[in-house]
């Protein structure tokens, strides 16, 4: 299991960062914050999503966190991937990009895209891909992503599952090229968290596994990590 790769040092790493994600996702109270936006005509591109509100680009901050590395190492990811040298990579639903940029520094031979809907986010990317001085790297609204269809090696789609509509989890299906992988690593419904969206918003394992299957992919590994499900997949060619 990947999960069992992080050893001694990581779950103490855990633990240390733990406070410091927990006063980002809580309230007075200690009831979380709801961190989206409502859509108050819901479309077709969002139907099939567990919970399809948009993230609140006003809330940016929580997205930056490096703290967020604790819960889902950049070497887990990494190793569930398993990107080839000069490869390409899609993180689907980028956000900040915080694990773009981060992805692009430990391999600079890969292509690294951040692919998000909303234009905050991605003027917020293409911001941290200046200041970094990273080549690899570039922010990509839907509309250009066109160009990738076949061609991703992999794609990271973290803590957006639950958000995906079905026309969304098809794009990420059709991205792949042969051999491609897909790394999706969500907040789980599962187990007790002090982080994160309330449960209700997010699937368990077996919701998630069946989710995918319904959508074409075949789920080939499920790491396992502290607060989040991890589904390795790729998809099943007709």
């Amino acid at each position: 299991m990947v999960g069992a790769r992080l050893g001694v040092r990581s779950v103490q790493y855990l633990g240390a960062v733990r406070g410091s994600i927990r006063r980002r996702w809580m309230t007075f109270g200690g009831r979380p914050r709801k961190a989206y936006l409502t859509v108050k005509q819901m479309s077709g591109e969002r139907h099939g999503a567990k919970q399809p509100d948009r993230f609140d680009p006003a809330r940016a901050a929580i997205l930056d966190d490096p703290a967020r590395f604790g819960y889902v190492p950049v070497e887990v990811l990494l190793a569930m991937l398993e990107l080839p040298d000069g490869g390409t990579l899609v993180d689907f639903g980028a956000g900040t990009g915080l694990y773009a940029l981060e992805i692009a520094r430990r391999r600079p031979d890969l292509r690294v895209v951040a692919l998000d809907e909303q234009a905050q986010m991605l003027a917020h990317v293409r911001a941290a891909i200046a200041r970094s001085g990273l080549v690899n790297v570039e922010a990509v609204s839907p509309d250009a992503s066109v160009s990738l269809m076949g061609r991703a090696n992999g794609v990271l789609a973290l803590n957006v599952l639950h958000e995906l509509g079905d026309r969304a989890l098809a794009e990420v299906r059709a991205l792949l090229a042969d051999g491609g992988r897909v790394a999706f690593v969500d907040w789980s419904a599962d187990v007790d968290r002090p982080v994160g969206p309330p449960r209700d918003h997010v699937y368990g394992v077996a919701e998630a596994t069946d989710r995918l299957v319904r959508a074409g992919f075949g789920v080939v590994e499920r790491p396992t990590l502290a607060y989040h499900y991890a589904l390795v997949a790729t998809a099943e060619r007709t």
